[in-house]
């Protein structure tokens, strides 16, 4: 039995959920009627009650009669066992009757290029990356900072620091981001044991990636991570488009979306790799962002490509 689609003129509760921040938006009517922003998913504990709770939390300055029936949500950190029907039986005294859950590459795909073949990638604090073809669909990285996310927020950060500490051991270049950091980390040879004790440590590492892209024009340590960050999503971006024969037509459809690029060196790396590979390759601007596609995922058909990859409950 497939679940049919939502007329995209329904009210719907609509989540981006990132590690960095929960951002809520209630829409009706393809407008948006209120939004709120809350902390960020931790991904080393249980997700689904964590957006139930911002779920909830979103609909309680809501009246009863204006709560829609349908939670939408795009989130990082979700793994195989996590069900749509346990967000559901959460927030169903909220007045939610219906849930259409999905991992956040695929809410980010919805927002900028829409049901259509091509590749997305993501990068904020972490990054991942979806490719859909006609027939297929692949994610490729966005497992975490410990084992992927390269070309990150967190990535960027983990690099920027990494380069403060070589600058303080003599294993290498002088940087500017060592000032910085002893604004924050007064004793540097004790900055990994605060890291390492605080239960935020990946958005406050991410966080970094900001510096980063403000000294890049004036620090050549800085110019040479984000050009590595480029190259590294990029590569993401290219394996995603090979693994799901996108890579055979002449000119291949990418967008990108995220706080990351918005460091043109960044951007800049990316598109020359991109088109190193393919000349003809279409690199156009999002259409709109991971909340706008997490609002569409009740729009899905279920015969879409996409469809198979979105929970329903």
């Amino acid at each position: 039995m497939t679940t049919p689609s939502v007329p995209q003129t329904a009210p719907v509760l609509a989540l981006d959920a990132g590690q960095t921040g929960i951002r809520a938006e209630l829409r009706a009517g393809g407008a948006v009627v209120a939004s709120q922003e809350f902390d960020g998913v931790l991904t080393d504990r249980p997700v689904i009650p964590q957006l139930a709770r911002a779920a909830v939390e979103a609909l309680s300055g809501v009246e009863p009669g204006d709560r829609p029936s349908v939670l939408a949500v795009g989130s990082s950190g979700l793994t195989d066992d996590m069900r749509a029907e346990e967000l559901l039986q959460l927030t169903r005294e909220a007045g939610i009757g219906h849930v259409r859950l999905a991992h956040d590459s695929i809410t980010s795909y919805l927002g900028a290029l829409g049901n259509v073949t091509g590749v997305v990638t993501a990068a904020g604090t972490g990054v991942v990356t979806l490719a859909a073809g006609t027939r297929d669909v692949a994610r490729v990285d966005g497992w975490g900072y410990l084992l992927g996310d390269a070309g990150s927020g967190f990535w960027i950060g983990r690099a920027a620091l990494d380069a403060v500490m070589r600058a303080h051991d003599g294993r290498g270049p002088q940087t500017a981001l060592t000032l910085l950091a002893l604004e924050e980390f007064p004793d540097l040879e004790a900055a990994y044991m605060v890291l390492q004790a605080d239960e935020h440590k990946v958005s406050r590492i991410a966080s970094w990636g900001r510096t980063v892209a403000e000294l890049a024009k004036t620090d050549e340590v800085c110019r040479e991570i984000s050009a590595r960050a480029g190259r590294e999503l990029a590569c993401s971006a290219l394996a995603g488009l090979s693994r799901v024969g996108e890579d055979q037509r002449p000119d291949p459809a990418l967008s990108t979306v995220g706080k990351v690029f918005s460091s043109p060196w960044i951007a800049d790396a990316f598109r020359e790799a991109v088109l190193a590979r393919h000349s003809q390759a279409r690199i156009v601007p999002a259409h709109g962002t991971a909340l706008d596609g997490a609002a569409l995922l009740p729009t899905v058909a279920p015969e879409d490509a996409l469809a198979t990859h979105i929970r329903t409950a």
